[in-house]
Formats: C-alpha cells, structure tokens, sequence
C-alpha cells in the first residue's frame, strides 16, 4: 500500500492562517480503510510527520508516531501487533516494547510513551488528526 503524502487539511473551518504557514493541524485524509490490510502496520508522511497506522481485525483503526521511543528509529510501521487482554496492542520491532495502540502507554516500561493520533472513517477513507 502506498499513503498519500503531504494531504490536505480537512477541518471544516480551517485556520487560513495555520494552512498557510504550514503548521498541518487538523484532519488529513491519508487512504481507503481497505488499503490497510487487518493486523498489518503502513506508514504515512502526514503533514510533514511520520506517521503508523493499524486496522484491527476488528475494524478499529489507530494512528501512531512512526518512531520507536526507545530508539528513535522510524520503524512501529513493522512492529508486531496483538493485544494484551481487550487492549490492541503494537511491539516494536527493534527491542520488542509493547505500546497500548489507544494510550500510547508502554506497558513494559513506564517510562516511554508513544504518541497517538485520533482517527476516523469517513466515507470509507482514514482520517488522522494531527
């Protein structure tokens, strides 16, 4: 699958001001839901951010930062997913920390954090609010 990069903002009342001086803040629309393949991570340049993203096989989508917090490597995108209990669940590929897709929490190590991103399906495409 390939993202679309660089995509346009799509708050419906945008800040000229912000769009102008490039500040990407706001809703972006980045694929098709079906172009993410269930349990499999791609990674998106959103606004200038790297960004990766995760449908379930439920169905729920996540977005989170592409960088592993441990390393700094831009690799979660390839990170391994599950889920510990009823909370989805992605390991890094590199030293194998596993972060709570929705929090961002790292649950073997308190202090890392992963960034998360809202999203949301609108007419069959992923959104991502940076």
């Amino acid at each position: 699958m390939t993202a679309v990069l660089e995509s346009a903002v799509l708050d419906a009342s945008p800040d000229i001001e912000d769009q102008a001086a490039g500040s990407g803040a706001g809703w972006h629309r980045v694929c098709a839901v079906a172009d993410l393949e269930p349990a499999w991570g791609e990674a998106a340049l959103i606004a200038g951010r790297q960004v990766a993203l995760f449908r379930t096989v439920s169905g729920q989508v996540f977005a989170v930062a592409q960088e592993d917090p441990a390393t700094g490597a831009n690799v979660m995108a390839r990170g391994i997913t599950g889920s510990r209990g009823d909370r989805p669940t992605v390991a890094s590929p590199l030293h194998k920390e596993v972060y709570d897709l929705g929090t961002g929490e790292c649950l073997g190590t308190p202090a890392l954090r992963l960034a998360t991103f809202c999203t949301r399906i609108v007419g069959g495409y992923i959104e991502v609010e940076l």
